[in-house]
């Protein structure tokens, strides 16, 4: 063997045992069957959970706390005189908050004062003329009655002196007389009667000058009680309990009717929540829910489904989409749910609008309309084989 392959022998790989494998020790074998036990219960009581209960559980955490602001602004323009609230400030209804320069309006409900007053006594002169005027009727009426009485008797004489004169037994001169006289009182009696008419059409103007002078001031009243109105509003109250926010108001600012002051948030509060379409297939007002606040960690709160919105969040908005045009995205769309919370007023104070929340609501109790729905679908079905 020559020294070459001497070497190549030399640096070929030796053989190493293999070592015996090391068998799982009892004690593993144990731990090892338990954990898959543990987790073989486990998932089987999830999905038991799951099919009774989990599946029922509508949540989402889009939603957030909102309550029903109401934005403070003044009724009449003016100067700011005073401002009595504070940024974040605790309020009553009724509890002033802005007083507005009140001296124009004041002098305005001056001026229709005053012109009250001269409606009445136009009325009350209109009045008194009417009640002369109906004086003079009255005397123009009994004028009118003596004269009638002139007449009567004048003709009676005229009837008893003609058979007379014709007798010869009265000249024809008294008869003559008494024609006359018999003709002028007829005269008098038709300027009675002229005056008499005259002085009653007279009442009637009278009376209409009555009823414009009550027209005038019920317009004068109408302006009274308007300008008190302004005048009323130049301070201006709270229409609610709550606390301020969002406050831009200062002393000797102009504001005009309408200008933004201020907002009074209520302490009632509860959460929009924006769950998927297909999330409220069963979801009926009155079922129970709780809600998670992002500000307070570990903490539920029990709340209730108060309403359901009629649309979708996309109709409502500025520009809703028109799906009919254009390539059509099929896109889950979610509703708005107001939830009702029910917790005290003195934890609801705790709660600041706009903060974002999670809410779970329970349809379980909605189930029986899925199981009538899917027996239903199983009958139309059964129908449309036979037929």
């Amino acid at each position: 063997m020559s020294a070459a392959d001497i070497s190549e022998k030399n640096d070929l790989p030796t053989a190493t045992p293999e070592k015996p494998k090391k068998r799982m020790s009892g004690r593993a074998r144990f731990i090892l069957r338990a954990l898959g036990l543990t987790a073989l219960v486990a998932l089987t009581a999830w999905f038991i959970y799951y099919q009774l209960h989990g599946k029922y559980i509508a949540s989402t955490n889009d939603a957030f706390i909102n309550a029903d602001s109401v934005t403070v602004s003044p009724k009449v323009s003016g100067y700011v005189e005073q401002v009595y609230v504070a940024d974040n400030q605790e309020v009553k209804a009724g509890q002033a908050l802005v007083r507005i320069d009140a001296r124009d309006y004041a002098a305005q409900t001056a001026q229709f004062k005053a012109q009250i007053a001269s409606a009445a006594a136009s009325e009350d002169a209109a009045r008194a003329s009417v009640q002369e005027q109906k004086s003079a009727i009255a005397q123009a009426q009994a004028q009118l009655d003596s004269a009638q009485e002139d007449a009567r008797f004048a003709a009676a004489e005229v009837e008893r002196y003609t058979p007379l004169a014709a007798s010869g037994a009265e000249t024809r001169e008294k008869l003559n007389s008494l024609r006359n006289q018999a003709t002028l009182t007829r005269a008098t009696v038709a300027a009675r009667r002229a005056a008499l008419e005259a002085a009653q059409l007279r009442v009637n103007s009278m009376q209409a000058q009555v009823r414009q002078a009550q027209a005038q001031g019920e317009n004068a009243q109408a302006q009274f009680d308007a300008a008190n109105v302004n005048l009323g509003s130049t301070e201006i109250k709270a229409s609610t309990d709550g606390r301020i926010g969002d406050k831009g108001v200062r002393v000797g600012q102009f504001v005009a009717a309408g200008t933004r002051l201020m907002s009074v948030v209520p302490n009632h509060f509860y959460v929009t929540a924006n769950f998927k379409e297909t999330d409220i297939g069963l979801m009926r007002i009155g079922q129970p829910a709780t809600i998670t606040i992002d500000a307070m960690p570990g903490q539920e709160f029990k709340a209730h489904v108060d309403s359901i919105s009629p649309g979708t969040g996309a109709q409502f908005s500025l520009l809703p989409p028109q799906n009919a045009t254009g390539n059509f995205t099929k896109i889950v769309q979610r509703v708005p749910v107001r939830i009702a919370i029910d917790v005290a007023p003195e934890v609801q104070r705790l709660f600041v609008s706009g903060m974002s929340v999670t809410t779970k609501v329970n349809t379980i109790s909605a189930k029986d309309d899925l199981q009538q729905r899917a027996a239903d679908k199983n009958a139309d079905n059964i129908d449309g084989k036979h037929s």
